[in-house]
């Protein structure tokens, strides 16, 4: 999905889009809500595959918004689009006058569209500015390179690149800034590779830029906010779908739906006992039974579907209790929720 120097970008292909409309179980009306609409993929397919569904769709990125205008001409009064965190989706429906929805779907993680963009600076593959923001504001990720402490650092790459050798990425970053800003995708791309082996088919840097993306973005806190909110949002039948494409997410999501549909009491096996007042609470039950994942052909046409998961559960008439503490600490570093340093 990355296009190499020079090359125009593949356009964005939805991941496991038969697979989630087809476990949506799309009602002939009423609102479906995209709460990530990048490039538009569900959202296009949500309008295609029940002519009266309304959708209002999200994204915090500027240039989606723009890029989305010409299906909200095609849709006939159907689509509206609105800028914001997903994590916010509930505010947001409510501030368009919309107070609930009958579908939720959320693709979690970078799009196509933002990594095969230099200038987004999400990508060591074309050398760009280091910025990695969705939005167009807030700290950048040269501010974090260039300003955290060495220990912040090697907590981010830890724990949210799942990389080994974060110790070393960061102390080589605390000596490189010495000498002048890190400021470009390659120049960080660079000092990461002179610590971290290469394996096959992944660049040496590939962790430490997924770590510092997700620390920009607060993706994970996003995610556990978008959880909480669909389910305040959700009609009773209604049917929550949530695509991740890594561990840290696919955990976040299967931990939620495990407690709402009262299967965990403990909360996560990464956080021991849990925290107290968690009391199971079957706000939802599961669609499917365990993740769905992308079939061969699939991760064949599209490389960025290998990696992917889908998991849907329904809302049931139970009341939205409080947001769950257990799943709250999984979006924090291990200091935030009282784990310590590794």
């Amino acid at each position: 999905m990355r296009a190499s120097a020079g090359a125009r970008p593949e356009p964005h292909i939805p991941v496991l889009l038969d697979e989630v409309i087809e476990t949506l179980a799309l009602p002939e009306a009423g609102l479906a809500v995209d709460g990530t609409f990048g490039a538009g993929g569900y959202t296009r397919a949500i309008l295609a595959a029940q002519p009266a569904l309304r959708v209002v769709a999200i994204d915090r990125d500027p240039t989606a918004i723009a890029a989305g205008g010409a299906l909200v001409a095609e849709s006939d009064g159907r689509l509206r689009i609105v800028e914001g965190c997903f994590g916010r989706l509930d505010a947001l429906l409510a501030e368009i006058g919309e107070a609930e929805a009958d579908r939720v779907v959320l693709d979690i993680g970078v799009s196509s569209m933002q990594l095969d963009r230099p200038e987004r600076g999400f990508s060591f593959r074309n050398d760009g500015p280091l910025d990695m923001r969705m939005a167009a504001d807030g700290p950048s990720a040269a501010d974090l390179v260039n300003e955290a402490e060495e220990a912040q650092l090697a907590d981010i790459v830890y724990h949210y690149g799942e990389e080994r050798r974060a110790r070393a990425v960061a102390r080589t970053i605390i000596e490189a800034r010495r000498r002048g800003r890190i400021e470009t995708t390659a120049q960080l791309a660079e000092l990461v590779a002179g610590v971290v082996r290469s394996e096959p088919g992944i660049h040496p840097a590939t962790r430490t830029f997924q770590a510092l993306r997700i620390a920009v973005n607060d993706e994970l806190g996003e995610l556990v906010r978008a959880l909480h909110a669909a389910e305040r949002v959700l009609r009773p039948g209604g049917r929550l779908a949530v695509v991740t494409f890594h561990s840290l997410e696919d955990r976040i999501v299967k931990q939620f739906f495990a407690a709402r549909s009262g299967r965990s009491s403990q909360g996560s096996r990464h956080l021991p006992g849990g925290l107290p007042g968690d009391a199971p609470v079957r706000s939802f039950a599961p669609v499917t039974k365990g993740p769905v994942l992308p079939g061969e052909a699939e991760q064949q046409r599209n490389p960025r579907a290998r990696s992917a998961k889908l998991r849907v559960a329904e809302r049931t008439e139970a009341p939205a209790p409080a947001p769950l503490s257990t799943v709250e600490a999984l979006a924090s570093l291990p200091d935030a929720r009282g784990g310590g340093r590794r």
